[in-house]
């Protein structure tokens, strides 16, 4: 992965952004991870995420878009959630780049973010959300968020439905933490294959290289059916 910062592919400009994974051991439950309720009125209106948001211009560190994130993503954990977090404490999830404009459908202004995905162990200290960009806080396990965007109880972008489908493969913080401190951060650059159901893929897919839809070959996708999301990984 690139460290450079991220390169307009059409006439609108990538956003440089950062989200960090807050997690936290619960007995007899695994992993849980802070989530919020967006405002509706902004980008990514009424969807459940992680905290984070974009790189003010002030942190951008000329060519180093890590670091630019990083100071990004504990600016956002403090004011979204509250909470402190030292940019030491960030380990890098995955990186995602947005289909280009024309592609996108998310409620809102329509703006592309290039985003750094950050993992950390949560700080001690109350949730506090400020009731205006953010309007509600949960502490879920990867599989409730998921069960409960299947049952449509809350929305949920694709990056981070993949992510907790990720999240799901750890039993604990620790376990999280060696993998992503150890694996390659897996850079996720969204191209649109199909509109019924709308399916999503990556690097890897057939139909990601040119490929059709239908066509025998690798799989790396996202289906985004209205009674279920099926990931293809093969």
């Amino acid at each position: 992965m690139t460290n450079d910062l991220p390169q307009a592919s059409d006439d609108h400009e990538l956003i440089p952004a950062a989200t960090v994974l807050l997690l936290r051991d619960v007995i007899d439950a695994g992993i849980e991870v802070l989530m919020l309720r967006r405002n509706s009125k902004i980008a990514f209106g009424g969807m459940w995420v992680f905290p984070g948001g974009r790189v003010d211009d002030h942190e951008v560190v000329a060519g180093d878009v890590e670091a630019s994130a990083r100071a990004a993503a504990v600016r956002e954990v403090e004011e979204e959630a509250g909470l402190q977090l030292s940019a030491e404490r960030l380990v890098p999830w995955s990186y995602w780049v947005p289909p280009p404009m024309p592609s996108m459908t998310l409620k809102g202004p329509r703006r592309r973010f290039s985003t750094w995905f950050f993992a950390a162990p949560a700080p001690d200290g109350a949730v506090a959300i400020d009731y205006g960009e953010i309007h509600e806080d949960r502490w879920l396990s990867p599989h409730e968020a998921l069960d409960q965007h299947r049952e449509r109880q809350i929305e949920l972008a694709p990056p981070t439905w993949i992510t907790l489908r990720q999240l799901t493969e750890h039993s604990t913080v620790d376990a999280a933490m060696a993998w992503a401190a150890t694996a390659p951060s897996e850079e996720f650059r969204t191209k649109p294959i199909g509109k019924d159901p709308v399916t999503i893929a990556w690097a890897g897919d057939v139909a990601y290289h040119g490929g059709g839809i239908d066509e025998p070959g690798p799989r790396h996708r996202l289906v985004m059916h209205p009674d279920g999301w099926h990931y293809e990984r093969a």
